[in-house]
Order: structure tokens, then C-alpha cells, then sequence
């Protein structure tokens, strides 16, 4: 069984987010791991929509399902620049700057990597 999503997202593709969210809910029904749609759905907006707005680019989404039912889920762009995360007194009452503190409090684990010309935003999620 393919336990794999792969999407490429075009720059400024905003709409593309939400079907993002719909293809993964349903792979992850599919893959048999549906209690994770939620927080992967939630996290993976997050990163893909960064991407997005940030970069000024496009982005490549992937999603797998290890063996070991770990769920890694992977977005590249083509900016070196790495994502910060707002810890300022003003972050509370921000309307953006909190995906990454969502990120770090949702995820199992996760990081950034330089790859390329880019880098990948990552975060993985373990089945309970």
C-alpha cells in the first residue's frame, strides 16, 4: 500500500491549502489512521499557508506513513531564510505568528532543514 502524498502547490495558491487539508483526512482514513487527521490537518495548514505567504513561491507538500505508523509531514520552498516564531509581548494579541507555537505544541517532534535551494519545515505525529 502507497502510503504516500505528494502535492505541489503553486506561489500564492492560497485556495489550494483547504484541498490540501481534504486530501490528507482522506488519505489518512484511508492509510487507517484517521485519529490524526485533526492535529495533522491543523499543522499542515499552518506550514503549507507560511509557505505560501512567505516565500513568495510555490511549495511541495508531502505526507508518509511509516511502517511503524509515524506520520511525517514535509513542506519545501525555495527560500533559505528560516521561519521564526513570535515570543514578543504583542504575540498574544497578534493575528498571525502563532503557527509555529502550534507546531511545537501539537507535533511529536519537529524541525527545519536546509535542502538545496531551500528548506523543509517538518513535523511528525505518533499514533496513541
Amino acid at each position: 500500500m502507497n502510503r504516500r502524498l505528494h502535492v505541489t502547490l503553486d506561489a500564492a495558491d492560497l485556495v489550494a491549502v483547504g484541498a490540501v487539508r481534504r486530501r490528507l483526512r482522506s488519505a489518512l482514513g484511508h492509510w487507517g489512521v484517521p485519529e490524526l487527521a485533526d492535529t495533522a490537518e491543523l499543522l499542515s495548514s499552518e506550514l503549507v499557508t507560511n509557505a505560501l505567504l512567505h516565500t513568495g513561491q510555490g511549495a511541495v507538500f508531502d505526507a508518509v506513513l511509516t511502517a511503524d505508523l509515524r506520520l511525517r509531514i514535509e513542506v519545501q520552498d525555495s527560500v533559505t531564510r528560516l521561519p521564526g516564531r513570535r515570543r514578543d509581548a504583542d504575540a498574544e494579541y497578534a493575528t498571525s505568528g502563532r503557527g509555529l507555537l502550534l507546531v511545537e505544541a501539537l507535533a511529536d517532534s519537529w524541525g527545519v532543514q536546509l535542502r538545496g535551494d531551500g528548506k523543509v519545515t517538518w513535523f511528525e505525529l505518533v499514533t496513541a
